[in-house]
């Protein structure tokens, strides 16, 4: 798995998700539940993984879409 973005903003994050199910790319949302350990204010941010075959796609389908990725 890659890392594809790196984000504690929950609107860019859901847009994201929704980006890459409806182009049927597999991805993870890892450190999702972490707001038990931070208390709930989203300080720490959330990594969307995408399998490492499925990554230049998703960066260009993200890039197309117009969102700023490393």
């Amino acid at each position: 798995m890659e890392e594809l973005l790196k984000t504690n903003d929950p609107v860019l994050l859901s847009f994201v998700e929704a980006l890459l199910a409806e182009a049927g790319i597999d991805h993870f949302v890892a450190d999702r539940n972490m707001s038990i350990m931070e208390g709930s204010i989203g300080i720490l941010p959330r990594r969307v993984l995408v399998p490492r075959e499925s990554a230049a796609a998703a960066r260009a389908l993200l890039r197309d879409a117009e969102i700023d990725i490393p």
